[in-house]
Formats: structure tokens, sequence, C-alpha cells
């Protein structure tokens, strides 16, 4: 597995070892161990998500708050996404920025967003299996949200502004300056 260092602190970008041939490929997505090697032991996953989505569909920007705050390891299983993960530590020389990644089923790259992140993506391709594991638990009374076309933000979703599609509950979100974050 290799370790890409983004621009924000404990922010990575993870590139497994593909096995191919004829036959197809093979790679290991997650090994606990060679995981903490890599990155600590800090992180202790305990819950698998997956969605499918349609192009233009954008699912964020979604965080919970302390103490149900959740780290995500994210990659794509069919298809293409642009990743975002926006920095709210409030003591962080980062706070507000972002970075984004495009993850998809050809290039097997996974994204680890430590806790005191907001996350989303949006599908680049027809459509995208999308699938993370969480280091704590879906806590609805802890789920918290900013709009995903914050000015303050600027983020680029790489699709036509016509072309998106985002559920009701995250079309009412927060600007960043008005979230409710505690990190």
């Amino acid at each position: 597995m290799n370790i890409i260092e983004t621009r924000i602190e404990d922010l990575l970008i993870l590139e497994p070892k593909v096995f191919g041939d004829e036959r197809g490929y093979f790679f290991e997505s997650y090994t606990k161990k060679v995981f903490d090697d890599l990155v600590g032991t800090k992180y202790d996953f305990v819950q698998d998500n997956e969605s499918k989505s349609s192009h233009g569909v954008l699912r964020g920007l979604h965080y919970q708050i302390a103490p149900y705050s959740q780290a995500k390891l994210v990659r794509v299983l069919q298809g293409r996404v642009y990743d975002v993960a926006v920095d709210l530590r409030k003591d962080s020389s980062t706070y507000g920025e972002w970075v984004g990644v495009d993850l998809s089923s050809e290039n097997k790259k996974q994204f680890l967003i430590p806790k005191g992140f907001a996350h989303g993506f949006c599908v680049l391709s027809e459509t995208a299996t999308f699938a993370y594991k969480c280091d704590e638990y879906y806590r609805p009374e802890a789920e918290r949200g900013i709009i995903y076309n914050d000015p303050t933000l600027a983020i680029n979703w790489k699709v036509k502004d016509a072309d998106i599609l985002v559920s009701d509950k995250d079309l009412v979100l927060p600007e960043l300056a008005d979230a409710d974050m505690n990190f």
C-alpha cells in the first residue's frame, strides 16, 4: 500500500498494490495490520456503508459532532466520483480548507478522512457504487452538515450546476460560518 499525503495534515490518499493478469485483478482493500502499520492504531472501524448513485448525485457535506464524530476510509467499487473533505478542526492551520480527489473503480484509490472533517462526493460517471468504513456508529442526533455550494468553500464538484442532484435534506444545510461543530 502506498500512502500519499495531502496538503492537510492527517488527510491521506491510499493506493493499494493491485495484482492483475488476463483473468482480472486482485488487491487487499483493507488489512488491519497493514493499515495500522502505515497510519497508526488510532482507527478502529466498526461499520461499513455502501451507496449507489447516478451521474450528478452529490451527497454531502456531512459529519457527526463529538463525541460521535467519525473517521472514514472511502473508496469506489464501480464508477467514478469526486470526493471532498473539509477541515472543521477549529485549532487547525487549515481550518475551512478542503482537498478533493478522484476516486474510481479503475484507480482503486482510497481516501482516509479523520474525525473533524466534513465529507461529500459527486458522481462523475453514469453510476457509481461508493463504499466506506466508519470508526463510529451512525447516530442521527449527532448528524450535521454544510451546504455543498457554500461560496466561502468554492468547491468545484466537476459537474455542471444544472446536473447536480442533491437531497432535500442536504439543500437546507447551513454554510460553514453557521454550521454546528465542536472539533
